[in-house]
């Protein structure tokens, strides 16, 4: 009889307790995860419908890319475009299209990027069935780094990137004290793993910039490596580009923009 009063005390403690730590305990916050063309609940849309609010060149001036129908197109010419927003650690997601360049060869044909913070970035090129060198296809372009696999489909269709981006830290002379890292799926398929961020100048915080290669059509520019030619009038598409915010580790509130700091 003591035995069984002692399980039915002890059964009763652990049911007491265990709705207590569910209900007293951190909790998550709930994100609708979206769908098809629809973003998480929590993430900040870059690209609008009607209009490119929202992005400028990098030198303040009004963009030159057009929106239409929720699809930003930017031109050789109308030199690269910034995000408004600022991001420091972050998940980014982007769609883009690059066009059907036949005559085009190399790192002619249909090269952009998206450049974060405007100064780490992650090369678009048509690599499909295009020879542009292992450290310089699609999903390469920062640090030498080059992607694992070949996940591009081909021109004239929508691709994808989703990027989980953590920044480096800086040091007060500029110089990069904490390495940060990237790590990247391509259409699905993860091409970067962790690959680390670093540069002689460090940066922590900027926009994100959709890169115009070569800004003048007919520019002399790097083909292949060793080779020069002309630049193509290269036109880019865009679109569902979106950004979810990370708190660094060990934060125990969200990066608030602007401001250098993490939450406490």
């Amino acid at each position: 009889m003591r035995r069984e009063r002692t399980l039915a005390i002890c059964l009763l403690a652990v049911g007491l307790a265990y709705p207590y730590q569910r209900v007293t305990g951190a909790q998550l916050s709930v994100v609708d995860p979206g769908g098809p063309g629809k973003p998480p609940s929590d993430a900040v849309v870059l690209i609008h419908a009607k209009d490119n609010t929202g992005w400028t060149r990098v030198d303040g001036a009004p963009s030159h890319c057009t929106v239409a129908d929720g699809v930003m197109t930017c031109r050789t010419g109308d030199l690269d475009t910034a995000s408004t927003e600022k991001i420091r650690d972050a998940q980014v997601h982007v769609e883009f299209m690059i066009p059907y360049m036949p005559d085009a060869k190399g790192w002619a044909r249909g090269n952009s990027g998206i450049i974060l913070l405007n100064r780490y970035e992650v090369q678009i090129v048509d690599s499909y069935k295009n020879d542009t060198g292992a450290s310089s296809e699609s999903c390469g372009g920062f640090e030498s780094w080059g992607p694992l696999v070949n996940a591009c489909r081909p021109p004239a269709e929508w691709q994808s990137y989703d990027i989980v981006f953590h920044a480096p830290r800086c040091a007060s002379d500029g110089s990069t004290q904490t390495p940060g890292s990237l790590t990247v799926f391509q259409n699905g398929v993860l091409v970067q793993d962790h690959a680390p961020v670093r540069g002689r100048r460090c940066v922590e915080e900027g926009p994100i910039v959709l890169q115009d290669h070569s800004r003048v059509v007919g520019r002399t520019i790097a083909i292949s490596q060793g080779v020069q030619g002309p630049a193509p009038d290269t036109i880019m598409k865009f679109r569902n580009i979106w950004i979810r915010r990370l708190a660094p580790s060990g934060s125990t509130g969200p990066y608030t923009p602007g401001t250098g700091r993490d939450g406490n």
